[in-house]
């Protein structure tokens, strides 16, 4: 099988690719990325050599770039996780997500629907439900979705779901809960905690500290995924949450402890416009295909916490600015 893997240079979608690449020793990958802030070509270094592997810096929102690809490489099946995703930065700026997130998106689409692609992956996520309090969402419940982010994610699937339904588009789509692991961008909580700590810098607590996320290791996640891709029914959607519902104070508090830190590494600062309190996600349909989170929280996370501290070099290139220059220097300014 051939995989047209767009966003493969992010922190998903490279997990994605080394799940993969290792799982089926004849699938053949090719990762399309536009190579914005958070794409790094240092999560696939290990990789870039392989002969089932091959790298395309490019844009979905590009038209004739899709089509050209579609066309030439033929591949079996597209999992689109190419997307600006960090809500702080669609709040201050909404455009680029609107651009990457929906149209960018419908081009994909369509190109998928005139080369007769055989399954479309729409990977999303859970804040497209907004915030519940109490209980859990289903697959089924209306979406509230409280960001630019997240409403240009929900665009994005009801997108999809409209080509499945017009034109019997084999879509199908996976909404997960927060993600942690190793290569994951540090301007999210975890990795950005870690980091800041290892620097002997102060963490920022938004609020009060107390908003609640379902967090799920990308492992679990890509074996999800997977799953969808062979065994999904299409024009269906998966809730894919790690079943480890934890507060933001929580999760420093056990980061802290890994690390040997306390309470006067907080800075509390003040709380993000419509702070989403509480994700919940029901993930018995997927569990119905077999699939269950492989990792415990505690475990994952003093993995990903030892990811950080042995790969200091990766993420203060980042920080820094150092990789920035570095790809702007390799593959043109974003």
């Amino acid at each position: 099988m051939k995989l047209l893997i767009t966003g493969g240079a992010g922190f998903i979608g490279s997990n994605f690719i080394h799940y993969i690449l290792k799982k089926y020793k004849n699938y053949q990958i090719i990762n399309l990325d536009k190579l914005t802030y958070c794409g790094n070509l240092e999560n696939l270094k290990d990789i870039e050599k392989n002969p089932r592997y091959k790298f395309i810096k490019g844009d979905i929102g590009d038209k004739d770039l899709i089509d050209n690809l579609l066309k030439n490489e033929k591949p079996d099946a597209i999992i689109n996780f190419a997307a600006m995703t960090h809500v702080d930065r669609s709040i201050l700026d909404a455009e680029e997500f609107i651009k990457t997130n929906i149209l960018g998106v419908q081009i994909l689409l369509e190109a998928s629907r005139k080369y007769k692609i055989s399954r479309f992956i729409q990977i999303s996520t859970d804040e497209v439900y907004g915030s519940i309090l109490k209980g859990k969402f289903k697959e089924t419940d209306i979406l509230d979705p409280s960001s630019p982010y997240s409403a240009s994610k929900a665009a994005a699937e009801l997108l999809a779901l409209s080509y499945f339904k017009t034109y019997n588009l084999p879509v199908l789509i996976t909404r997960s809960s927060n993600n942690y692991g190793p290569f994951q961008y540090p301007e999210k909580l975890i990795p950005l905690f870690v980091t800041n700590l290892l620097e002997n810098k102060k963490v920022p607590i938004y609020g009060d500290g107390k908003q609640v996320r379902d967090w799920l290791y990308v492992l679990d996640n890509s074996m999800a995924i997977d799953l969808v891709l062979h065994k999904g029914k299409i024009g269906e959607i998966y809730n894919i949450g790690g079943n480890s519902e934890k507060e933001n104070i929580e999760i420093t508090k056990n980061i802290f402890k890994i690390l040997g830190k306390n309470k006067s590494s907080i800075e509390y600062v003040k709380d993000r416009l419509a702070h989403d309190r509480r994700y919940a996600i029901d993930s018995s349909k997927i569990k119905k295909l077999g699939w269950k989170p492989k990792y415990k929280f505690s475990e994952a996370l003093k993995i990903t916490v030892n990811w950080y501290k042995n790969n200091k070099n990766w993420w203060k290139r980042i920080k820094t600015g150092e990789y920035l220059k570095y790809y702007q220097t390799q593959y043109g300014k974003k």
